[in-house]
Formats: structure tokens, sequence, C-alpha cells
């Protein structure tokens, strides 16, 4: 998503003023922001300066966003957000299982991660990574949640009260367990983040043998993998 094709140099002052005036959309403002944080090794100093770089005005950026950390929640909701619609417009998507469906969640987006992997290590670095509370995931975790509730993952049987406390520690354990799969991305170093894939499948079927048959199989699975990866490193 990133381009470096806005900066132009030694062109007279007439030319810059009007490709000030060309409309700059959303999606520009992100492109221009990524490229940006990779070239920088961090976030421009201040939306003068970048909209000096990159030639267009500041105030369209605070026509869209208040800030940098507004935009950088937008990116990370855009990110789960376009992974869900391709889902949806795959072909079989319906027919699939629960698991299928929350794994292929995972599995789309984290290589969308992976497509813009510098950037995000340098965003959530740069705010730093709480299994408690990230703000930068805000957006995104209202779109996680709203996916893992549609899936209407079954609960033992209890009053109604219960079911309903039951329903939201499940959405919450799977995004405890989703900032864990980040965590384990983070430090991925395998071609293509493959070992990360791995950890996916591992951890999404512990999480929904425990809701359906409290089996310890996967979680021993899990364990024994983690073990395995904590020796090598």
């Amino acid at each position: 998503m990133s381009t470096g094709d806005g900066i132009v140099a030694n062109v007279p002052t007439l030319n810059r003023i009007l490709a000030r005036k060309k409309k700059i959309t959303e999606e520009n403002l992100i492109d221009f922001y990524m490229d940006a944080v990779v070239k920088n090794q961090g976030k421009p100093s201040d939306v003068d300066s970048w909209g000096t770089d990159y030639n267009f005005d500041p105030d369209t950026f605070y026509d869209h966003y208040e800030s940098f950390e507004a935009l950088d929640k937008a990116i990370f909701k855009a990110l789960i957000d376009i992974s869900i619609a391709t889902l949806v417009e795959t072909p079989d998507f319906s027919s699939f299982s629960k698991k299928d469906k929350l794994l292929s969640l995972y599995y789309t987006l984290f290589e969308n991660f992976t497509l813009n992997r510098e950037f995000i290590l340098l965003t959530i670095k740069g705010y730093g990574l709480s299994l408690n509370a990230v703000s930068v995931f805000g957006e995104m975790k209202e779109s996680f949640m709203a996916f893992v509730d549609a899936l209407e993952l079954e609960t033992l049987s209890f009053n109604d009260t219960m079911e309903s406390i039951q329903k939201k520690s499940i959405k919450e354990g799977f995004w405890v367990q989703f900032l864990l799969t980040i965590k384990f991305w983070m430090g991925d170093d395998s071609n293509q983040c493959k070992k990360t894939d791995i950890f996916i499948e591992k951890s999404v079927n512990t999480g929904l043998d425990l809701l359906n048959t409290k089996s310890l199989n996967n979680i021993i699975d899990l364990g024994k993998f983690l073990y395995a990866e904590k020796i090598k490193s």
C-alpha cells in the first residue's frame, strides 16, 4: 500500500499550488502515511511537514482524522474489515464450519499483516503491546468481536443470565488469544510467517475444544509447540 510518488522536486511554485488542489482521498492519506512511517522508521514529526513532503494540504488530513493515533486505529480497522469482506465474497464461505470461518479470518488477516509487516511492527512497537488494553486496536476489536459474535459459538446450557456472561467471556477470551497471536507473529522470523499459521491452527482448535468438549489433547499439543519454540529462541 506504500508509494513514494507523492514527492515532487524542482517544479515551479505554480505547479505545486495546482497540485495541492488535487482531491486527496482517505486512501491517499493512508498510502502517504504508511510510506512515511516506513521511510522514516516512525511517525512523521507533524502533519504540516508531512503534508509538505507529500504535496497535500494538511487541512485535508483533519477533514478525516483528528490525530495520527486516529489514523492508526483506522488502518488496523481497515485491515480486518478488508479481510472479512474478502471472506464474505468467497463463494463457499457461507458453507464453512464455524471453526473454518474463524481460522479463515485469522489466516487472511495475518496474511495482510505480513504484507504490511514493517509498518505494523513499527506502529505496534511505538505504542507498546499490552495484553490488557492496546488503544490502537480499539476499532479493530469492535470488528473482531462482531465477527466472533456472528458465529454464535455454542455455550454450555445455563440460564439466560449465565449464557449472556458466557458469550461475553467467549468473545473476550478469543480477543486475548488474538492479541497473543499478534505477539507471536511479531517475533516470527520463519519464511512468510509459517510458524504463525501453525500457532493459529493450534490455538483456535484449543479454544473451540474448551468450549465444546473440554478436551486436553489440543492444549497439550499447543503447549508442546510453544515449549519447542521457546527452546529454539
